[in-house]
């Protein structure tokens, strides 16, 4: 795992180095009760892949989740991510402009991660 932030903020735990053993620990760690999901987005990656016979959903797999484990161990990310989800969440339709706002939010926040663990 790496130990410098570039972002400034104190980390929950460092960023796990891009493998599927460091960032499954690290998901362990940040957020446990989405191992399940992990596991179950992997095997749809994987039968992907070999049903196309591109490496690439496995790539996309791996990318996805080191984000969402960017997320979970940025205090700033998560905090801005779960906000944006409660939002969502608690709009009444799409039509209302929270809604809009709430998902141009969380597309921001998994944009920025996605940066984060691609550099």
């Amino acid at each position: 795992m790496t130990t410098h932030p570039d972002h400034g903020g104190q980390d929950l735990i460092p960023r796990p180095e891009r493998t599927p053993e460091a960032v499954r620990t690290a998901l362990a760690r940040v957020a446990p009760h989405r191992l399940g999901d992990m596991e179950r987005h992997k095997e749809q990656a994987l039968a992907t892949a070999i049903q196309d016979g591109k490496i690439g959903h496995l790539q996309a797999w791996l990318t996805h989740w080191h984000a969402q484990v960017e997320i979970e161990r940025r205090p700033d990310l998560s905090a801005r991510h779960h906000a944006a989800l409660a939002t969502v969440h608690g709009t009444a339709s799409k039509d209302d402009p929270a809604f809009r706002s709430a998902m141009n939010a969380l597309a921001a926040v998994e944009d920025e991660a996605v940066r984060a663990v691609s550099a």
